[in-house]
């Protein structure tokens, strides 16, 4: 009897669990797309290679042989060729506002070069601001110039010149990965503490019931909402102190733009989030949906589809479409810009409108919300 007794009891609290998981169905939602949601960023996200290398030739005196390598560049599935230009003057600017991320520089007379045997200097410049790509990039280049070079009878003999690739890594001449990596994380710390932490705050006083205390109050919603946020957006901002401090003095990350303008758009991707959590909050009835949707919705995309980690031109077209409404991938550029690159507004101010509108258009669509659930 005791024993099936015991069996009821936990059939019965099962039976409770069961319909209360299911009663909950944004939670149970949310973990049913999750995983899948997981699958295809990993799947499509994750790139050892990299597409879509926009590419600049500069070819002084062109002739049968440069065409014939330009041609190869351009047919490559790898390369997007721009540009054929005859000088360097151009690429300096171009490369910090990003319009290339690779330069192959010919020497002057390639034909003449190759028929008498000559030796023959290719420089190729490479955006090295992500370490990993620009690896991948370099080798790329290194492949279809040599190829090139072979197809166009040079020199094979013991001791005759030949082609000599030199290498320039632009921005990151010693390849550390932490110029790739702390900037992003400042994006990543900054989306934990501001957007999921206003989200579960937020969503922790309607679910305990605290908030309707404050809406008997002389308040209006939106100076409730303003006194919830401004904590984490102080807290966002001194976790951004730490960050940036620990970049410069412990990994020694350049900060070649100006400190002040780095600063006032760490400002404003702290605003993005913060509306971002605002509108998450809005739509959650409990913490744990908030803190799901937070870190299946937010933090996936901000790791996969900003640039983080793979570059965002290796992504599928979809992907890429999708990434442009992920906020991170706009601020990473602009941070990456002033930090690595010494760029300012006049470079960066289209990252910067875009990120700009992203922010309005969430803050209005969460404090309205908000302001519509509170009243």
């Amino acid at each position: 009897m005791a024993s099936s007794g015991a069996v009821a009891a936990l059939r019965g609290i099962i039976v409770k669990e069961a319909r209360h998981v299911l009663r909950d169905r944004q939670t149970l939602i949310i973990l049913l797309l999750m995983p899948l949601v997981q699958v295809l960023l990993y799947g499509f996200a994750i790139r050892t290679d990299v597409r879509g290398i926009r590419t600049v030739i500069v070819d002084p005196t062109p002739d049968a042989s440069t065409r014939a390598l330009t041609a190869s560049f351009s047919a490559s599935v790898r390369h997007e060729l721009l540009a054929v230009v005859p000088t360097t003057e151009t690429l300096e600017r171009a490369f910090a506002a990003g319009t290339y991320r690779q330069a192959i520089v010919l020497p002057t007379q390639v034909s003449r070069r190759l028929a008498r045997r000559e030796a023959l200097p290719v420089h190729v410049i490479t955006d090295g601001s992500d370490p990993n790509a620009g690896n991948a990039m370099k080798a790329y280049a290194e492949a279809i110039i040599r190829r090139w070079y072979a197809e166009s009878g040079g020199s094979s003999a013991r001791g005759a010149p030949g082609i000599t690739v030199e290498t320039r890594m632009r921005f990151n001449p010693t390849m550390a990965s932490a110029n790739l990596f702390v900037p992003g994380l400042i994006a990543l710390v900054v989306t934990i503490v501001s957007a999921m932490m206003t989200a579960v705050a937020i969503t922790r006083e309607k679910e305990m019931g605290t908030m309707e205390m404050l809406l008997v109050s002389p308040l209006r919603p939106a100076t409730i909402v303003l006194g919830k946020v401004v904590p984490y957006a102080v807290l966002g901002l001194v976790n951004i102190g730490i960050v940036l401090s620990a970049a410069i003095v412990v990994f020694h990350v350049p900060v070649r733009g100006n400190m002040a303008l780095l600063l006032a758009m760490c400002l404003l991707y702290v605003i993005t989030t913060l509306s971002i959590g605002i509108v998450i909050s809005t739509a959650a009835r409990t913490q744990r949906t908030a803190m799901l949707a937070a870190l299946g919705g937010l933090l996936l995309p901000t790791i996969m589809l900003s640039g983080f980690i793979f570059p965002v031109d290796s992504l599928p077209a979809p992907l890429k479409a999708i990434s442009s409404l992920v906020p991170a991938r706009w601020f990473l550029v602009i941070v990456r810009g002033i930090m690595l690159k010494g760029s300012g507004i006049s470079v960066l101010w289209q990252e910067t409108l875009v990120l700009l509108a992203l922010t309005v258009a969430l803050l209005t669509v969460g404090i309205r919300r908000l302001s519509v659930r509170l009243d």
